[in-house]
């Protein structure tokens, strides 16, 4: 057997094209095609097998980055590929501002209205009133709205943090101070709250008869 019949490709690759390499200008008009509609970085190799064979791929790659240098657009190296790609002191007309709307989970409503009502109160009196341990993503998302604050600390073992409102929750609910929260019968008038009593309820209400609740927390809890 010839060395030419083990090894067609390697003949087919010596032998000369029968269609003579396109002009560089439609070599250029071609890449630019390749390149606009390819959402990744593509290759030498890759373009050489999408163009006509014999085009300088290489070549034309430098004449189109000499092109574009200082248009909108720039043509990029990127790792072993080529992109088109928008000038780097354009890239703030790609920005796009919008509102997002985001809702707070049932404990970031229950902690707010805890420290709204009851500031300044640390994170184990929160957790107490809840029920529940309070998650840190819960504090970090309320901080990161603006809507609490760190307060001062307890003259307390510990010295634990306490949290309060800000001046941005007010102005965002309309009110001048906490003292214009609504109380819970208001709540329930909107239909904010249901009539269905709170979980230890019955229990807090036998306690009543024994001691009195403290002024200005009692009607946040009342049946």
């Amino acid at each position: 057997m010839s060395e030419e019949t083990r090894h067609p490709g390697a003949v087919e690759a010596a032998m000369p094209s029968l269609f003579p390499a396109p002009p560089m200008a439609e070599v250029e008009r071609m890449i630019e095609a390749v390149l606009f509609a390819s959402a990744d970085p593509v290759t030498i190799a890759e373009l050489e097998t999408r163009l006509p064979q014999g085009s300088d791929v290489p070549e034309a790659l430098q004449h189109l980055r000499s092109r574009y240098s200082g248009r909108g657009v720039h043509l990029v190296r990127v790792g072993d590929g080529w992109a088109m790609r928008t000038a780097p002191d354009l890239g703030w007309l790609m920005h796009k501002e919008q509102v997002e709307t985001r809702r707070l989970s049932r404990a970031a409503i229950e902690t707010l209205a805890i420290i709204a009502y009851h500031q300044p109160v640390t994170r184990a009196e929160i957790e107490e009133i809840r029920g529940v341990a309070l998650s840190r993503g819960t504090i970090d998302q309320l901080l990161e709205l603006e809507w609490i604050r760190l307060g001062r600390r307890r003259m307390t073992p510990g010295r634990p943090v306490t949290f309060v409102v800000t001046e941005g929750f007010l102005d965002h609910f309309g009110l001048e101070s906490a003292r214009d929260l609504p109380g819970l019968k208001e709540l329930r008038a909107a239909g904010l709250l249901d009539s269905r009593p709170m979980p230890g309820a019955a229990a807090a209400a036998s306690a009543d008869d024994d001691e009195a609740a403290p002024a200005g927390q009692s009607e946040l809890f009342e049946d």
